[in-house]
This record gives structure tokens, C-alpha cells and sequence, in this order.
């Protein structure tokens, strides 16, 4: 299963001229049935006006399908959270990215993502597919 970020579906709903290209061929290239997402980019999605309305029919077109957080996945979150904070971070709530990345190590998923950094520093077990 290939978990995909925010990051790459937003350049597809807004036309990125630089990152499009490259995100659509990562969507093809995976086979029918092995993307999915969660609720937490399925929220962050919601909040640009242009994928409201149009949501599920474009993660229906993509052959994109939505997952609830396990709790072990949300539990690694808090943690890398807590990290986080430990090593000066100044947000006071546990971020997007903490989730999403916590959710793709707990169920073993790849990520398809464009903002490795984080990733990498929090979820080093993620395989990351990324340019």
C-alpha cells in the first residue's frame, strides 16, 4: 500500500506547473487498489475551496481510498510529537505531517510525499517515495 500526502494531491488539484507532472506519473505508475490516504489529508484537502465539493469524485478518479487512523498510529504520532517538542519545536498541537507519517510506519505503508524532511526525521522506517 502506497500512503499519499497532501502535497501531491494538491498539485494535481491546483495544476502545478513545476510538481504535476512528476506527481501524476507516481499516481499512475502505482497499481489499481494500492493508494490510499487518511482523514487527516482528506481534512487538509477539504480546506481549499476548489476540493470541497469535488473530493470524493477526484480521489474516486485516482483510485484513491481514505483510512481511519489505528490507534497504534496515533499513539506513534503523540510520541514523534513529543519528540519534536523536545528538540525545541514550537507547535503546541501534533501537526498533520506527525500523523500522516505515523500512520504509513504503524501499517507498514510507503509514502508518496514531496516534503521528505520531516519524514525522515521522525519516521525513519517510512520508505518514501520522493523526487
Amino acid at each position: 500500500m502506497i500512503l499519499v500526502d497532501t502535497n501531491v494531491l494538491l498539485d494535481v488539484v491546483k495544476a502545478d506547473p513545476i510538481w504535476m507532472p512528476w506527481s501524476l506519473l507516481q499516481l499512475r505508475s502505482a497499481k489499481t487498489g494500492q493508494l490510499a490516504t487518511n482523514m487527516v489529508v482528506y481534512a487538509e484537502l477539504a480546506a481549499y475551496p476548489t476540493t470541497s465539493d469535488q473530493l470524493n469524485p477526484f480521489l474516486d478518479t485516482l483510485n484513491i481510498q481514505v483510512l481511519d487512523l489505528t490507534r497504534p498510529a496515533a499513539r506513534l504520532a503523540g510520541q514523534a510529537f513529543r519528540e519534536y517538542r523536545q528538540r525545541g519545536g514550537i507547535k503546541t498541537g501534533v501537526l498533520p505531517d506527525f500523523f500522516i507519517g505515523a500512520h504509513a510506519q504503524a501499517e507498514k505503508y510507503k509514502l508518496l510525499t514531496r516534503d521528505a524532511g520531516r519524514y525522515k526525521t521522525y519516521f525513519p522506517k517510512i520508505k518514501l517515495i520522493c523526487p
